[in-house]
C-alpha cells in the first residue's frame, strides 16, 4: 500500500516553488508601494520605485550580454546601487559578488578574476584602488562607473555611468525565478589562514531562509527603520538587503560610519535597528553627542567580534540604544548564533547583563543544528560552561562550498557538519560561547586578520629573523594586531615605525600590526612558538601604545 506521501506526488506540483529572497521585494512592492525604502540624503525611494530600478538593472544588464550564471561585482559603500543590486543582478540570473572595498588592489583583482567576474560596479570614489586592480586582471569586466551624488566624485573608469544604464532597462522587466533554490545568488569571500581569499558560495534557499530568520532573531515588527552602519560587502550585510523588504522596512544609507552622521541619522529618521562591528558602538558611545543623545523610540543594536565592555553597554543603554550579541561567519551567511535576551535578565546588574549579553547564544532558526563537539568524535560537550569543543553547525544558511576548492570543502564539511574552527563552551541553558579562535585569526573593528598573512609580510624585512602576530586588546577596535619580532643580529636594528611603514606597503591597513614588540619568542620542544604566552604577555597593551 502507498504511503500518503507517495500518493500526494506529482512531477509539477504547485507547492514546489523554489525559495529566492528576490519575491520579498515583489511582495513589498504590492503592498506597500509607497512606503520608503530607501533614504539617501534628501532622496527618498519608495517600494514602486525601488522595484522598478531593480528590474531596470536586470534588464539593461541582459541587454548588455550578461547571462545567467555569471557574476557580477561590486565595490562600492552602503548606498542605493548596493541595494538594488542585490535585487537587480540574480533578478538577471546572475551571481552577486560584494567586493570589500578596504581590501588592497592586489587581493580584489584575485577576487574579480577567481569570480570570474564578467561586469563591476565601481563607486568613483574608489577609481585609483581599482584601476590598479583591473591592471593585476586577467579578465576584462565590463566596468560601470557609479557616480553617488553625495559622494566625493573621481574618474570615471566605465564605458558606461550606473544611471544610464539603469535607464536603459525595463522596468516591466518580468525576472524569472531560480531553476533551482539551490542555484547560487551570491559569492562572498572571506581570508583565510594561508593563501588567497576563499569565495563561499550562497544560496537562493539560504539566502530566503537566512532573511526571514533575521526578522525573528532581531525582533523586527512591520516597518522598521534599518541604519546601514554594517557594509553590505560583509555577507550581503547579513542578508538584511533581502530581509527588509519583507517587512516593508527602510533603508537608511551611510557613506561613512561617522558618529555625528549617526546620530542625526538615528534622530531624525526614528532609526529603529542597526548593526555593525563592536567599533561602531564605541565610537558612539565615547562621542560628544553621547552625553546629551536620548532618543524616543526603542533602538536595537547588533554587533559581533568582540563583546562590548559593560561601560559601552551602559553608555548606549543610558541612550536608549539596547545591544544584542551575534554570531557567524562568512561561511554561514554571516550570522548563525544571536544571544536571545530574555527578561528575567533586565534586573541583573549591569555587569552581569554584560556578561551574558557577550555570550554568542543560540542558534538562528536557518541553522537546523548547532552544536559544541569534539573536532575529532564529533561528540558533543557537556553543557558545563568550562569543557570547551568546536562549534559545529548544519542547516540551510550554510555555503554550498568554496568555489573552485574542492579541498578547502571537503574538511570545512568533515563528518556532514561545518566545523567554524572556533572553540567554545557550552553553558547549561544551552547559550555557547566563544573561549578561542582555533585559527588565530584577530578580529579588529569586524574585519577578520589572518595572522600568517601579516606573518608572511613580516618576513620580507631583511632585519627580521622570526616574528608572531597575535590579538591584543582594544577598547576601540574590540582587538588589534600586535607584532612581536626576534630581530637578525646582523643587521641594524629598525624601529617600530619602520615596521609599521614597512608593513603599509604591503598589506591593507586595518591588517597593519598596531603594536610591534622586540623580544624573543617563547617555544615549546619542538620549536613551535606558543602564541598563548605572547597573548597573556600582550594582555595589558593600551591603545595609547600603538605605534602611530
Amino acid at each position: 500500500m502507498a504511503t500518503i506521501n507517495e500518493t500526494m506526488h506529482t512531477d509539477h506540483q504547485p507547492s514546489e516553488v523554489p525559495l529566492t529572497p528576490l519575491s520579498m521585494l515583489d511582495w513589498a512592492v504590492t503592498v506597500y508601494p509607497d512606503h520608503p525604502a530607501i533614504i539617501h540624503g534628501d532622496r527618498v525611494t519608495s517600494y514602486a520605485q525601488y522595484a522598478a530600478r531593480c528590474r531596470r538593472l536586470a534588464s539593461a544588464l541582459q541587454a548588455r550580454g550578461i547571462a545567467p550564471g555569471q557574476t557580477v561585482a561590486t565595490v562600492l559603500p552602503n548606498i542605493p546601487p548596493m541595494l538594488e543590486a542585490h535585487f537587480g543582478v540574480p533578478m538577471a540570473g546572475c551571481v552577486l559578488n560584494t567586493i570589500n572595498t578596504r581590501l588592497d588592489a592586489r587581493t580584489i583583482g584575485f577576487i574579480i578574476d577567481h569570480g570570474e567576474a564578467d561586469a563591476l560596479l565601481t563607486d568613483t570614489e574608489f577609481a585609483p584602488m581599482v584601476r590598479e586592480a583591473l591592471e593585476h586582471c586577467q579578465r576584462s569586466p565590463l566596468v560601470i562607473d557609479v557616480d553617488d551624488p553625495e559622494g566625493p566624485g573621481g574618474e570615471r573608469l566605465g564605458s558606461i555611468e550606473y544611471e544610464a544604464l539603469v535607464a536603459e532597462g525595463d522596468p516591466g522587466f518580468r525576472w524569472q525565478w531560480p531553476e533551482s533554490e539551490w542555484d547560487s545568488i551570491s559569492l562572498n569571500y572571506t581570508s583565510g589562514t594561508t593563501g588567497n581569499p576563499k569565495g563561499a558560495l550562497y544560496h537562493h534557499r539560504g539566502a530566503h531562509q537566512g532573511a526571514y530568520s533575521n526578522i525573528i532573531a532581531c525582533e523586527m515588527g512591520r516597518h522598521p527603520v534599518y541604519l546601514w552602519t554594517l557594509p553590505m560587502f560583509h555577507c550581503n550585510g547579513w542578508r538584511f538587503p533581502w530581509t527588509l523588504p519583507a517587512v516593508a522596512g527602510t533603508s537608511v544609507c551611510l557613506r561613512r560610519v561617522e558618529p555625528a552622521a549617526i546620530f542625526d541619522a538615528i534622530g531624525r529618521h526614528k532609526v529603529s535597528h542597526f548593526c555593525g562591528a563592536p567599533l561602531v558602538l564605541n565610537m558612539l558611545s565615547s562621542a560628544p553627542e553621547a552625553k546629551t543623545a536620548r532618543f524616543e523610540q526603542t533602538i536595537t543594536a547588533y554587533t559581533g567580534g568582540a563583546a562590548p565592555p559593560a561601560a559601552v553597554i551602559g553608555a548606549l543603554e543610558a541612550m536608549g540604544i539596547h545591544v544584542i550579541h551575534l554570531y557567524g561567519l562568512t561561511e554561514t551567511y554571516g550570522p548563525s548564533h544571536y544571544c536571545a535576551w530574555k527578561t528575567a535578565w533586565d534586573t541583573l546588574p549591569l555587569e552581569e547583563q554584560a556578561r551574558r549579553a557577550a555570550r554568542q547564544g543560540v542558534r538562528y532558526l536557518s541553522i537546523e543544528e548547532s552544536i559544541v563537539a569534539d573536532a575529532d568524535t564529533l561528540e558533543p560537550v557537556p553543557m558545563d560552561g568550562e569543557t570547551m569543543g568546536e562549534i559545529m553547525v548544519r542547516g540551510n544558511s550554510v555555503m554550498t562550498g568554496y568555489l573552485k576548492n574542492p579541498t578547502a570543502t571537503a574538511e570545512a564539511f568533515r563528518g556532514g557538519w561545518y566545523h567554524t574552527g572556533d572553540l567554545a563552551v557550552w553553558h547549561p541553558d544551552g547559550y555557547l560561547e566563544i573561549r578561542d579562535r582555533a585559527k588565530d585569526v584577530i578580529i579588529s573593528g569586524g574585519e577578520n586578520i589572518s595572522t600568517i598573512e601579516v606573518e608572511d609580510a613580516l618576513y620580507n624585512h631583511p632585519a627580521v629573523l622570526e616574528c608572531a602576530v597575535v590579538a591584543a586588546p582594544s577598547e576601540r577596535w574590540g582587538e588589534t594586531p600586535c607584532a612581536v619580532i626576534a630581530l637578525r643580529p646582523d643587521v641594524g636594528a629598525p624601529s617600530a615605525k619602520d615596521i609599521v611603514a614597512f608593513c603599509r606597503e604591503r598589506l591593507a591597513g586595518f591588517k597593519i600590526p598596531r603594536h610591534v614588540l622586540f623580544d624573543d619568542l617563547p617555544k615549546t620542544s619542538t620549536g613551535k612558538i606558543q602564541k598563548f604566552v605572547l597573548r597573556e604577555r600582550v594582555q595589558e597593551l593600551r591603545d595609547e601604545q600603538m605605534v602611530r
